[in-house]
């Protein structure tokens, strides 16, 4: 059985791309560049897991970024955090040593404003192109290839690779200069940090009330109290399921990176400091792998 889902793609000219990482997102992201007529060639760093892609829709497993690289147009990566992505990117074996001037590089990676610029820097030094390109919508929006990518970079290089990754989304916008895609992403994950924590209270309040909390949701759903986290994950929440979507271990990642920003830029994020903590404490009760609507675990005491 895929591990994408059937999508209807727009007519784009066949290229000859790589993929990094084949992980939850960048596993299916591949997938769809290969369902719409692409040549790909995919690197893990488990070279089991890319040649398990190869195998299921017909392109090639790599066993260096490097090799990956190597006569493709574009290069797109979803990896880690900051040194993940440096890893792939950087070194004799990196996919930078690979790519011929003229190319580009598209990175998904939610990582640091820093790290995009300084490898733009540097892919510039020899002519490739870099788009950073931040993805939300989590695992179910990349095998529905229904995900938001946001863009930091030139628009001509943008332009380039716009048709290509609307295999894998429903929205593609660049917002300025490299690093912006990522400024964009952060301003993302701080909305998302409120509204779980604020769903997190309501379900609890009103469980604490002894209200029917999957009717309440249905009729406050309706109205100004609505949600993509309350559609998508306040049943579950109810229902105390936590083991699919976005792990906390990985939201603490990207709101280490806010904060980090928030530093350097002088905004303040005081509500957004707290989640982290509090996700904190769903890590210290064993919640590392549960998604970010576990949350409401701490506020349940159990």
């Amino acid at each position: 059985m895929s591990s994408i889902s059937a999508k209807s793609y727009d007519t784009v000219p066949s290229a000859h791309v790589a993929f990094l990482g084949m992980g939850v997102m960048g596993l299916p992201m591949a997938g769809h560049l290969a369902k719409q007529g692409h040549t790909v060639t995919v690197y893990n760093r488990t070279f089991a897991k890319a040649e398990a892609w190869a195998k299921e829709f017909g392109g090639k497993a790599a066993k260096t970024p490097k090799e990956a690289a190597q006569g493709a147009s574009i290069v797109f990566c979803c990896v880690g955090n900051d040194d993940d992505l440096r890893s792939v990117v950087l070194g004799d074996l990196g996919a930078l040593a690979g790519m011929a001037a003229g190319t580009i590089f598209v990175d998904h990676t939610t990582a640091s404003a820093e790290v995009a610029r300084e490898l733009h820097h540097l892919a510039s030094k020899q002519s490739v192109a870099f788009v950073d390109a931040p993805v939300s919508g989590g695992q179910a929006g990349a095998v529905n290839g229904a995900l938001t990518v946001m863009c930091g970079g030139e628009q001509a290089h943008f332009d380039a690779v716009k048709p290509l990754i609307r295999s894998f989304a429903q929205a593609v916008t660049l917002l300025g200069e490299p690093g912006a895609g990522q400024l964009c992403k952060m301003v993302n994950q701080i909305c998302i940090a409120g509204l779980v924590q604020g769903l997190s209270e309501a379900i609890a309040f009103g469980q604490a009330a002894k209200l029917d909390m999957k009717q309440v949701l249905g009729v406050i759903s309706k109205g100004a109290a609505q949600s993509w986290q309350m559609e998508n994950r306040g049943s579950t929440m109810v229902e105390d399921k936590f083991d699919f979507g976005f792990a906390v271990d990985w939201m603490r990642k990207d709101l280490g990176l806010v904060l980090n920003e928030a530093k350097r830029n002088g905004a303040r994020v005081p509500v957004t400091a707290l989640v982290d903590q509090f996700y904190a404490d769903v890590q210290h009760m064993g919640g590392n792998r549960w998604d970010t609507s576990s949350l409401i675990k701490r506020l349940q005491g159990k």
